[in-house]
């Protein structure tokens, strides 16, 4: 018995088969997370390592380089690239693409413990990181404050950070620029000499104070209690009253020699949001985590947390990539929704039955909701590839029911029963429809044979329209024939029908278009030769088109988000730096109304910090972040504003180079022609690329 003939006989089974689907459809639905793209791994490890007070020579010599010696040797490695500015040192590993990241890391790791111990004392320990597009911030907020500045690392990690990494789906809570807590002693020489102690002593004396002990246990009765030390200071006061030494039979306090200052730490950055004092908060969440779902969950946290911040604190959204996202799905899905509706109308519009219009429509949520079943499955999401395929597949998945549909309608117009009319016409069709849909299958399941990150993003969609295909040629010759056989009758073409009436109308235009479609037929088949040329000659201009076609990775979208580096002079002291970051902010918020949020870093770092990765360091670097107003509510367009920014940076000459970029850290967008210069003087290799700039 063939499947078609076992489907319309037992129609309570086919119907709930499908239906069965449905329900798990669904239920993939609901569960899926929402992302931009599909999550991929990249063939990048990144080796990261704080060297504070360092200049950017003698991280290079002391840091980069003996790293760089070490790494050298990691198999599969393609191309390894580092950055050495002051106090950070960052080393950029590309691997071959499909190298297992797991075991790279360990022998990374390997690599690093054996120079670990050349490295210099006041050096950090080198840090790795695998390259996962999860791993980008999916969240930025400003923080501005005023007299709570000083204690603003306190108050943020109590009331902000950690309910907020608490949040399901949250992976960490990072603080950008941040005035940490730091206790200075300054000591002064001339008492210090009259004590007879020195600097070493003093050190010493206190790191051996400054400590918890344990000291062993005291059995009670059946219990043992642990004994330990508390030696740890806890206030700042509790130090200036440390003996340091014994000078004539008296102690000498430290408070004798020093003073102890409880502040904030001197630091070589400066972090401003519109002009006011201000540090930005960076929010990263957990691998497979779904986008739009954790960052509504932190806003509406947030909007309770700040209730209890001080009145000075503000925090205020810089950026968040489900903004983005839900724009884009929400396009797509309409663009998915209008597909659907006339889809269904040019079918109603041929068809003319409304009954046999649903049966052909009901095989569109089927296919496209078994695709959601196999994102699902393979722990996917749903983002602009997977939408995308379903958008080329929905004009596809109902050819074959059609073709079926209209076979049945044919028989039983001839006068046979909808039961054997719906067996034996597709009987006549389901070999043709299912060669139909495997050379449909032929042209989009080999992209998932594609390598590299293409491939990643194109496996998906190959996958998708394959499975969705499938689904409709198998809906076509078992739901549609046992629907046909319940739902189809026979009903009479009246020759007489009124205008109004779909027989007095559209079947005669559409009669009137078969004559001529068949006349068209017969004077192609007179002249083959000039219809084959004809076909030939529009094949090959259509393909020499291709040689005025840009082509491009991504497309470039605004995303209402700008960033900017700007370089001045190398050895500009920070203060310096600030004046001129001062005036670039002043031009920002006064000739450019649709930024709205202004974030500037100037200088850098020397705790590094997950933003030391993609940002430039160095006392001479500025670095913006700036958030538009939303599309609708401004004339121009990112790119014109960054071209108007671009004219007004060059009329710094303070200025020595700069980058803008309209794409987050979250896309794919770079630049589009990157020349690289090798050398092993700086000075000349900057004149070779100045030339080349010019």
């Amino acid at each position: 018995m063939s499947i078609y003939s076992a489907s319309v006989k037992r129609p309570v089974t086919t119907i709930l088969i499908f239906v069965a689907l449905m329900v798990i459809g669904i239920y993939s639905l609901v569960q899926l997370p929402v992302d931009l793209y599909p999550e991929m791994e990249l063939p990048y490890v990144v080796v990261y390592t704080t060297y504070p007070g360092a200049s950017s020579s003698d991280v290079e010599t002391n840091i980069t380089q003996p790293l760089e010696d070490a790494l050298n040797s990691t198999s599969n490695l393609k191309e390894m690239t580092s950055t050495s500015s002051d106090a950070l040192s960052v080393i950029f590993m590309e691997f071959e693409y499909g190298t297992n990241l797991d075991e790279t890391s360990n022998d990374v790791r390997s690599s690093l413990s054996l120079v670990k111990s050349y490295l210099p004392d006041d050096a950090e320990d080198p840090t790795i990181i695998k390259f996962n597009t999860s791993m980008m911030p999916i969240a930025f907020y400003t923080i501005t404050a005023g007299e709570s500045y000083e204690g603003l690392e306190k108050i943020l990690n109590e009331k902000i950070v950690n309910p907020l990494n608490r949040i399901d789906g949250v992976g960490s809570v990072g603080l950008a620029g941040v005035p940490g807590r730091k206790i200075y002693i300054d000591v002064d020489p001339r008492r210090m000499e009259a004590y007879n102690l020195t600097i070493e002593q003093i050190g010493n004396i206190l790191r051996a104070e400054n400590l918890n002990m344990p000291s062993g246990y005291i059995e009670m009765g059946r219990t043992d209690y642990p004994l330990r030390i508390e030696g740890e200071f806890p206030e700042s006061d509790v130090i200036k009253n440390i003996v340091v030494s014994n000078y004539n039979g008296n102690n000498v306090y430290l408070k004798d020699v020093a003073e102890v200052c409880d502040t904030i730490r001197e630091t070589k950055l400066d972090t401003k949001v519109n002009g006011a004092k201000g540090m930005t908060m960076y929010i990263q969440k957990q691998s497979g985590g779904n986008t739009v779902k954790i960052t509504k969950e932190i806003d509406k946290n947030l909007a309770e947390l700040t209730k209890a911040l001080p009145q000075d604190v503000k925090v205020k959204k810089l950026f968040d990539s489900a903004t983005f996202i839900k724009d884009s799905i929400s396009n797509l899905t309409e663009t998915l929704m209008y597909a659907m509706i006339f889809v269904i109308l040019v079918v109603l519009f041929f068809l003319g039955r409304w009954r046999a219009t649903f049966i052909i429509i009901l095989t569109i949520p089927i296919s496209l909701i078994v695709a959601f079943i196999y994102l699902f499955v393979t722990g996917a999401s749903i983002n602009i590839i997977s939408l995308t395929s379903l958008s080329i597949a929905i004009g596809m998945v109902v050819d074959d029911a059609i073709v079926v549909l209209e076979n049945i309608t044919r028989h039983i117009e001839r006068g046979s029963r909808p039961r054997e009319a719906a067996i034996y016409a597709t009987n006549e069709v389901w070999l043709a429809v299912i060669v139909t849909t495997l050379t449909v299958v032929a042209v989009f399941f080999p992209l998932t044979f594609v390598k590299g990150l293409t491939g990643v993003l194109f496996k998906q969609l190959g996958m998708s329209v394959t499975i969705t295909i499938v689904t409709s040629v198998f809906a076509a010759i078992t739901l549609t024939p046992t629907l046909s056989a319940l739902m189809l009758k026979w009903y009479p073409i009246k020759k007489d029908a009124s205008f109004w009436t779909y027989d007095g109308s559209i079947r005669k235009w559409l009669d009137k278009f078969d004559h001529f479609y068949e006349r068209s037929l017969r004077w192609a088949l007179h002249h083959k030769t000039f219809v084959s040329l004809a076909a030939f000659l529009i094949f090959i201009g259509s393909m020499s088109l291709l040689a005025f076609i840009k082509t491009e990775f991504f497309p470039q979208s605004d995303e209402s988000q700008l960033s900017a580096k700007i370089e001045l002079q190398t050895g500009t002291r920070v203060d310096e730096s600030i004046k001129i970051a001062h005036r670039i902010d002043s031009l920002i918020m006064t000739k450019y109304p649709e930024v709205e949020v202004v974030s500037t870093s100037t200088g850098t770092d020397d705790q590094g910090g997950f933003e030391s990765l993609f940002n430039a360091g160095g006392t001479h670097v500025i670095n913006y972040s700036l958030s538009l107003v939303p599309i609708e509510k401004r004339k121009k367009s990112v790119f014109e504003i960054s071209e108007e920014l671009r004219a007004d940076f060059s009329k710094f000459p303070e200025i020595i180079d700069y980058t803008l970029s309209t794409s987050n850290m979250g896309t794919f967008g770079s630049s589009a022609v990157d020349i690289e210069i090798y050398g092993y003087d700086i000075s000349e290799t900057n004149i070779v690329a100045e030339e080349l700039a010019a």
